[in-house]
């Protein structure tokens, strides 16, 4: 079974930056093939790894709830609805060298997502066997953890910006990985944006009072920042050299060597 990282934090923190560039570590280090899954309805996952992506498994599940309106069928005759629906969702997955990128995306208008929430589920089970890797951007705050979409999980990185009440949101994701009995084996804070790449008194004092495991700190970058104006890929983009990728590197070498 692929070992399973998750990446959770509240919205804006930059969790799907780190996510990136955690895949592209993993993939330098050769510990590939890695399966990316951007697990936000709102995904750009794929933007900050410089990926185009065809087709997410939300707009699949509207492309089969239109064909069964259809007539004629856009489905082929003597395929079943079922086959072809396993067809389409295969074809969600974004192949690269190293790895391969699956999008949830999201439904068209207003309504739950629970079904397109069971598709990403389902395809992450079965594909996970055929990779190394694993690497889950959870979508903001704890929807995906309180539904159970990832039954398995190895490692748990909480992500939170440099600000006490970005602290208390992790602190209340961390408590509901606990309480939804995913048991990762190791979980870890990685807080992100600090000026300086140094945490004040207050935050180190809230750190400990959610009784966190902090792994690492990742300085403010000018760098990340435009180029996350100007919508370039900062996992291909930002320099070998720089603070953030070497903060987030020695974070991840910590987790995961706390095992």
């Amino acid at each position: 079974m692929a070992y399973t990282i998750a990446v959770a934090g509240k919205g804006g923190v930059g969790k799907t930056t780190l996510c990136g560039l955690l895949i592209q570590y993993l993939c330098e280090k050769d510990e590939g093939p890695v399966l990316a899954v951007d697990a936000d309805a709102n995904s750009n996952l794929n933007e900050v790894l410089g990926v185009d992506v065809e087709v997410t498994l939300g707009q699949i599940r509207e492309e089969l709830e239109r064909a069964e309106m259809m007539n004629p069928s856009p489905i082929p005759a003597g395929v079943s609805k079922q086959d072809y629906a396993s067809f389409r969702f295969n074809s969600a997955l974004t192949e690269e060298d190293d790895y391969d990128l699956l999008v949830m995306g999201r439904t068209q208008g207003s309504g739950c997502y629970c079904y397109v929430n069971g598709l990403l589920s389902a395809q992450v089970a079965k594909l996970s066997s055929q990779y190394r890797y694993v690497v889950v951007d959870n979508e903001a705050g704890m929807e995906h953890i309180s539904r159970g979409i990832l039954p398995h999980v190895d490692a748990m990185i909480l992500v939170s910006d440099c600000s006490r009440r970005g602290i208390q949101a992790v602190g209340r994701i961390a408590e509901l990985v606990r309480e939804c009995k995913l048991n990762p084996k190791v979980m870890g804070l990685i807080v992100n944006r600090a000026p300086g790449g140094e945490l004040n008194e207050g935050v180190q004092e809230e750190i400990r009072n959610q009784g966190l495991e902090l792994i690492g700190v990742v300085p403010h970058s000018e760098d990340v920042y435009e180029m996350d104006c100007e919508g370039e890929p900062t996992s291909l983009k930002l320099p070998k050299d720089s603070p953030v990728r070497r903060a987030l590197i020695d974070a991840v070498e910590k987790l995961l060597k706390s095992q």
